[in-house]
C-alpha cells in the first residue's frame, strides 16, 4: 500500500465520520502510519494484543513451535479480557467425554449446526477449520491445567450434547491456567498497555506497532507512547465491541444504553476499527447478539446466565401473561431472545418471563446456590405460591406444567419441537427454583475478514495484509447471524493457535 492510498482512506473514513458523527466511533480512535524515521523503542519476535483466549492460545502455540520472544499487550489492568468473565463454555465434536457418554457427534455434524443457526451466512471455511481443530484446543486447555465439570451439555442450536464447561462455571477457568502458563514457558506479558496504531513499512506491511504504556482505562493518558518493532508479526486479539454504545447503536438503533451487556468494560473495538482504516473488510457488523439466558435482576453476565444454560433443557420458560411456555427452551440464541423480547404486558411494557426448574435437577449446577443467595432467584414449595410471587395465572400454569411433563415421558415435545433427550425423567415438579429471563448484548459477529490462515483481508486488493492477524470476536462473518452458545472459546482458542502456526510458517 502506498502512503497515498493510505491516507486516501482515511478521507474516505473521516468523510462517513462526517455523516455518521459521534455514534460511529467512541473511543479516542488509534491512528497508524509509515515508519519511515521510526525511532523503535523496542524490538520483539511476536506481538500479540489482546490477553485472553484467543491471545494466550496464540503466545503459547508460538512458543511450543519455536518462538524465543513472545509478546502479550493488555489494555486493561488484569489479564483475561472478556474471555475471563465468559460462560467457560467450549464444545468440540469427537471430545473423550462423547465417547464416554457413547454421543454419536462429528465435525460435519457441528459445523451443520452452527450454519442453521448462521441463517445462511455463516462461513462454512472457517467453521469446518475450527471444528476440526478444536479438540487440539481443548487439549491445549488441559495442558494448561484447566478443570472441567464431568459432564457434557447440549446448549441451544446444538443436535447432540457436545458441551464442556470449567469448574468454575466462568471462563476465568481457562484463562487463569494458560495466563500461568504463558508465564511458565517464558511469554512476556504487559497489562495497562494501548494500541495507538500500527506502523507500516514501504510497501504497506504491518511491521510495528505504537504501544501506550502505563494506560488507565477511562481516564487520562499519562504514559508513555513506545514504537515496538514486531520481526514476524502482529496478532490482533482485541475482542468485540460490545461495550462501545455510540457503534452498536450505529449498527443496530435498538441496543441503546438502557441494554445490558454482558462484556468486560473494555470491549470497545478500537483495534478493530483502526485494522480497517488499513483497508480490512468489514463483515456483518450490525449483527450483535444477546443472551437469552441473562437476567434483569443482576449486572453484567451474573449468576443466572450459566444457571439458565445448564437448565434450560430440562425447564419451561413461561410468559407470565399467559402462563404459557412461549419458545424451545433450547433454541439458537437469536430464536430465544426474540421470543422473550416479545413478552410484554398489556400496555406493550417489558415483562421478562420465567424459567421454572426442579429444584432437585437445578441444584446439580452450583450456580443454583447462588441465585437463591443473592435475590436473583427464587425457590417455592409450591405452584400456588410461585404463581402468587410472579402474578401468573394459576389453572393456565397447572395446566402447561402438567402438559409439559406428559411430554417428558413420551420423550416428544408438541409444543415447540424441543429435543426432550436431556429432559428425561426430569419432570418439573414442587419444589421449584425461579429466575427471570431479559436478553442481554454478548456478542459482536462482526469485524474483520480473515481466512483460515488468520491473515486479515485487504478490502481493495483482495490479498493478505502483510504482516497481520488477527483472531478471536475482532474477526468477523464466521458465525453469521447468531452463533451458537460455546462455539466462541474454540473460534477464538483455535484461531489464535492457527495466527501463531501461520507467523511461525508451520
Amino acid at each position: 500500500m502506498s502512503n497515498i492510498d493510505l491516507l486516501g482512506r482515511r478521507k474516505f473514513i473521516a468523510g462517513l465520520g462526517i455523516a455518521a458523527g459521534a455514534a460511529v466511533v467512541a473511543p479516542a480512535m488509534a491512528m497508524s502510519e509509515k515508519a519511515d524515521g521510526v525511532k523503535w523503542d523496542k524490538e520483539v519476535e511476536i506481538l500479540i494484543i489482546g490477553s485472553g483466549f484467543a491471545g494466550l492460545a496464540a503466545a503459547i502455540e508460538a512458543t511450543k513451535l519455536g518462538a524465543k520472544d513472545v509478546h502479550i499487550f493488555e489494555k486493561m489492568s488484569y489479564f483475561g479480557g472478556n474471555s475471563a468473565i465468559n460462560g467457560g463454555l467450549f464444545a468440540a465434536p469427537g471430545t473423550p467425554m462423547q465417547k464416554k457418554e457413547g454421543v454419536e457427534d462429528s465435525v460435519d455434524r457441528m459445523v451443520a449446526d452452527q450454519m442453521l443457526s448462521g441463517r445462511g451466512v455463516a462461513d462454512e471455511v472457517l467453521l469446518r477449520h475450527i471444528a476440526s481443530h478444536a479438540v487440539e484446543a481443548l487439549q491445549m486447555t488441559l495442558d494448561a491445567g484447566a478443570e472441567y465439570h464431568p459432564y457434557l451439555q447440549q446448549l441451544g442450536g446444538h443436535s447432540v450434547a457436545r458441551t464442556y464447561q470449567t469448574a468454575v462455571s466462568c471462563g476465568a477457568g481457562i484463562t487463569q491456567p494458560m495466563y500461568k502458563e504463558c508465564k511458565r514457558i517464558g511469554v512476556n506479558t504487559h497489562n495497562r498497555s494501548k494500541f495507538e496504531g500500527f506502523l507500516l513499512g514501504d510497501k504497506g506491511e504491518v511491521v510495528g506497532v505504537k504501544m501506550r504504556s502505563n494506560y488507565h482505562f477511562e481516564e487520562d493518558q499519562p504514559g508513555k507512547v513506545m514504537n515496538i518493532r514486531a520481526k514476524r508479526g502482529v496478532i490482533m486479539a482485541t475482542g468485540g465491541f460490545a461495550q462501545n454504545v455510540d457503534l452498536r447503536m450505529a449498527e443496530d438503533p435498538t441496543l441503546t444504553a438502557e441494554v445490558g451487556c454482558t462484556n468486560a468494560p473494555g470491549a470497545t473495538g478500537e483495534g478493530m476499527l483502526e485494522m480497517f482504516r488499513l483497508g480490512a473488510i468489514p463483515v456483518h457488523l450490525a449483527y450483535i447478539q444477546s443472551g437469552p439466558w441473562a437476567s434483569p435482576d443482576e449486572g453484567g453476565f451474573g449468576y443466572v446466565s450459566n444457571y439458565s444454560i445448564f437448565n434450560f433443557p430440562h425447564s419451561i420458560a413461561v410468559n407470565r401473561l399467559t402462563g404459557k411456555r412461549f419458545m424451545n427452551e433450547i433454541a439458537d440464541r437469536k430464536t430465544r431472545a426474540d421470543a422473550e423480547l416479545s413478552c410484554r404486558d398489556e400496555k406493550g411494557n417489558a415483562l421478562p418471563p420465567i424459567l421454572i426448574t426442579s429444584y432437585k435437577d437445578s441444584k446439580v449446577h452450583p450456580n443454583t446456590e447462588k441465585v437463591i443467595k443473592y435475590n436473583v432467584g427464587w425457590k417455592f414449595d409450591s405452584v400456588e405460591a410461585l404463581a402468587k410471587h410472579f402474578d401468573v395465572p394459576l389453572e393456565a400454569l397447572k395446566a402447561q406444567i402438567a402438559e409439559y411433563n406428559g411430554f417428558v415421558k413420551t420423550g416428544e415435545d408438541k409444543q415447540f419441537a424441543k429435543d426432550m433427550t436431556m429432559a428425561k425423567n426430569k419432570m418439573i415438579e414442587a419444589p421449584f427454583t425461579v429466575v427471570r429471563l431479559w436478553p442481554k448484548v454478548h456478542y459482536c459477529q462482526g469485524g474483520v475478514k480473515i481466512n483460515t490462515k488468520a491473515e486479515v483481508k485487504d478490502s481493495l486488493t483482495g490479498q493478505s495484509i502483510p504482516g497481520l492477524y488477527a483472531a478471536g470476536e475482532v474477526s468477523g462473518g464466521i458465525h453469521g447471524v447468531s452463533r451458537l452458545g460455546s462455539c466462541s472459546i474454540p473460534e477464538c482458542m483455535v484461531m489464535g493457535m492457527t495466527a501463531a502456526r501461520s507467523l511461525m510458517k508451520v
